[in-house]
């Protein structure tokens, strides 16, 4: 009887199951996160959060983060548990194998698009093995996603969702800023959803709703908008771009670009960007055509897609991990889609005849999956990638320094910025010549300065003079050591070069007095 029972059910567990698929996700996943090199981004905010003084001092610190406070008070809850980075990447690893687990249980996309997306570049690569506060904007609009039908008794569920996608990024804010309005829209302009919600809705059901939400967007904004003296991303005052510059707009659409085809077009070649912005304006307009019929998505694609591309244009170019939220944008609005009936009121308006758009239909389905045979391809490549060049040479340093008994040394290191990892992975602090003092984390405001290395150099002897029974040095750079002086006797220890990350090779070398 046993027997019969394990046979039944592993008979259940074909290769289409979606728990074998997130079962075969989560493994593959754990074992890449634990063998991933985490670099300076990863564990600065681990930093901020182990060597702030207190709760006030921790804001102030996250404020020249130009990030919200979801993750850092995620951080610090887990430091509660273990007072170790690996559990910031295990709890990445959960939210990425949440995001997906609820990708495959709830979205209407099919087996082969489910699992091309899944096994992605942003899905299986950045927002899985690069523990960042990025993560959570995959996991939020899915969840809304999930819960969008729950609009019709209470937007509190949503609302509490949206506040949350706010505060983990600036992207998110984005994000949500978009979603928002779409629930707005759809409030304002669809009666008998209007209707149907009051008839069922608590009184205070929409007022609570909008307070969280204003809330969330205050907070958020409050936190990002950096300190006056901050000069990361230009600081408030020359960190705009308001003036028209065709180019860098042609450079902005090419963020959308690389966000569906994973290229970066060559912003000083005319020909790339022009090129390239024709494709993007090409996938959109097949997606803006098959959403004439779900005007409440379209309104969505339409929003997202402008809001974080004028964003884009005026602040902020972006890295992948950045502009990988128009992917999402373009996955939400076909997710949405199946919750709607079709009408025909844009399609008349615009007079889109029905073999226009059942051809439309075709070529968008054909590009969809382009892209995500695109996406499979990058986040393989990538992901294998790490698995045999470490993305920061950080980890390797930190294990060698404990190795050989040199984690009790005064350790010099140099440039503060990219010393970040090692600091997370020897839990200690190091003297950073860039702040003249003992330091972990580093904020690019005005106390800090960039040295060269002579300045380190001369910081070390002055070192050597005020501590009198300081004999020998730890130095370590992020660069090899190309100066020297005869007062000081200097021997290279062990460069670390084996890495993807450039900015993140290591170099030590014992400083002796002569």
């Amino acid at each position: 009887m046993f027997h019969n029972k394990i046979t039944q059910y592993t008979s259940r567990l074909t290769f289409s199951s979606p728990w074998l698929i997130i079962s075969i996700f989560s493994a593959l996943g754990l074992i890449g996160i634990i063998n991933h090199s985490m670099w300076r981004d990863e564990l600065n905010p681990w930093l901020i959060v182990r060597d702030s003084e207190s709760f006030g001092n921790l804001i102030a610190n996250i404020r020249y983060e130009g990030h919200p406070v979801l993750w850092y008070f995620s951080l610090a809850l887990l430091r509660k548990i273990i007072d170790d980075p690996l559990i910031l990447q295990i709890f990445h690893w959960g939210i990425t194998v949440a995001s997906v687990t609820i990708f495959w249980l709830y979205s209407p996309f099919n087996y082969r698009q489910k699992f091309l997306f899944s096994f992605g570049y942003f899905t299986f690569y950045e927002y899985l093995l690069i523990s960042r506060n990025y993560a959570f904007s995959m996991l939020f609009v899915f969840v809304f996603c999930t819960i969008f039908t729950s609009r019709k008794i209470t937007y509190i569920y949503l609302a509490i969702v949206l506040g949350l996608l706010a505060n983990s990024s600036a992207y998110g804010l984005l994000v949500s800023f978009s979603l928002s309005l779409t629930l707005l829209a759809e409030l304002c302009f669809d009666s008998e959803h209007r209707k149907q919600y009051f008839s069922k809705s608590q009184k205070y059901d929409l007022f609570l709703s909008i307070f969280i939400i204003l809330f969330s967007f205050i907070l958020c904004i409050y936190i990002i908008t950096p300190p006056t003296d901050s000069y990361l991303y230009g600081g408030l005052n020359n960190g705009w771009i308001m003036q028209l510059d065709f180019r860098h707009f042609l450079r902005s659409i090419g963020r959308i670009f690389g966000s569906y085809l994973l290229i970066i077009p060559q912003h000083k070649r005319w020909i790339d960007l022009i090129i390239c912005s024709i494709i993007v304006l090409l996938i959109a307009t097949l997606t803006l055509i098959k959403l004439s019929k779900k005007p409440v998505p379209l309104f969505l694609y339409i929003t997202g897609n402008f809001v974080i591309l004028a964003f884009t244009y005026l602040r902020f170019p972006g890295m992948p991990r950045h502009f990988g939220h128009f992917y999402l944008i373009l996955i939400a609005s076909l997710w949405l889609a199946n919750y709607y009936q079709e009408s025909l009121g844009l399609s008349n308006k615009f007079s889109l005849r029905p073999n226009l758009i059942k051809s439309v239909y075709k070529w968008h389905h054909i590009v969809l999956m382009l892209i995500l045979y695109i996406h499979f391809l990058g986040g393989i490549y990538s992901f294998s990638r790490d698995l045999v060049v470490p993305f920061s040479a950080s980890r390797q340093t930190a294990q060698y320094i404990k190795k050989s008994g040199l984690d009790k040394e005064f350790i010099v290191a140099s440039r503060d910025a990219n010393m970040a990892a090692l600091s997370g992975y020897l839990n200690r602090k190091f003297y950073y010549p860039e702040l003249k003092q003992m330091g972990s984390f580093t904020l690019f405001n005005k106390n800090r300065q960039d040295v060269e290395q002579t300045e380190i150099l001369n910081q070390i002897n002055s070192l050597f003079k005020n501590q009198r029974n300081q004999n020998k040095i730890l130095l370590i750079l992020n660069k090899k050591l190309d100066v020297n002086r005869n007062d000081l006797k200097i021997t290279w220890i062990k460069d670390f070069e084996k890495n993807w990350i450039d900015s993140e090779r290591y170099y030590l070398y014992w400083v002796d007095k002569v």
